[in-house]
């Protein structure tokens, strides 16, 4: 199935603009539409126990001074919207009439998270950025929502300027059903590669012959893809897998997230985690 319409939830924050533009350079690749979403926060949410203790005019003071940071927060985003739209002249439509790369802002009320995932079930690729020690909480939630309640492939994109990618396309394969939906969901991506690898980790639970297995199934679909196996010294893999990727000078990674069981992830780490703490590559990731 092909990627024809792209979520793309923006704050009005720094990271916005970088996130709108690489969704955008996807958008005009794959000649898809692209819904720009800001979520509005409800201002009532801002009074945690409402009414309790509190006056009403102290109420009604906090409800104003959330209502114009919303304001103040969605005008910024709409500038990033107008100002990126205009950089990559992209036509702005809502209709699926439309011939060619598309874009549409989409403005709600309540919180990111839930409204991206209700939203992200009905995109065939959502985009957000990859935290960074700045980012804020809400934000981490979108993209925690993003990955595990949408069922959809996300692509996550570093806080950088935009490059080319897709053209030489790195999957991460373990064998689990979150990388073969990884892989699944995201085929165009791997159709149109110019230069496919499969990475398989040696040394953790995946069998070697792993990589083989996937590369006999791509060429079925006419990819021809080369395997490459990596050991993993700190039982994780995580900075082993990017390490691949620079070497192999790959400009997409392709793989399954949270693939280990929390209790795991909480005594380990995970590779989920630090790719998404550490890579400056684009990351398609899906559950």
């Amino acid at each position: 199935m092909p990627i024809k319409t792209i979520l793309v939830p923006v704050d009005g924050t720094d990271s916005a603009k970088q996130v709108l533009q690489n969704a955008l350079s996807v958008c005009r690749d794959l000649s898809a539409h692209v819904e720009v979403l800001h979520v509005r926060a409800d201002s009532k949410n801002a009074v945690p126990l409402l009414g309790e203790g509190m006056s009403g005019a102290m109420i009604e003071e906090m409800i104003d001074l959330a209502d114009k940071e919303a304001d103040t927060r969605a005008e910024k985003a709409r500038a990033i919207f107008d100002e990126v739209v205009r950089e990559f002249q992209v036509p702005i439509a809502a209709t699926p009439e439309t011939d060619g790369p598309s874009v549409a802002w989409v403005d709600r009320t309540g919180r990111e998270d839930e409204v991206t995932a209700q939203l992200g079930r009905l995109a065939d690729l959502i985009v957000v950025s990859r935290p960074t020690p700045e980012t804020d909480v809400s934000s981490r939630m979108t993209l925690n929502a993003a990955i595990r309640e949408t069922g959809r492939p996300v692509l996550v994109v570093p806080p950088l300027p935009p490059k080319p990618l897709g053209k030489k396309i790195a999957i991460a394969w373990n064998g689990s059903t979150e990388a073969s939906r990884a892989v699944r969901l995201a085929m165009p991506f791997v159709e149109t590669a110019e230069e496919v690898f499969i990475f398989t980790a040696e040394g953790g639970s995946t069998r070697a012959i792993a990589a083989d297995e996937l590369a006999a199934y791509l060429a079925w679909h006419g990819i021809r893809a080369r395997t490459r196996t990596f050991e993993i010294a700190d039982r994780v893999g995580g900075e082993e897998l990017l390490g691949e990727c620079g070497k192999a000078g790959v400009d997409l990674l392709m793989m399954g997230a949270y693939t280990q069981s929390r209790v795991r992830q909480l005594i380990m780490g995970g590779v989920t985690k630090h790719v998404l703490s550490e890579a400056t590559l684009p990351v398609v990731m899906a559950r």
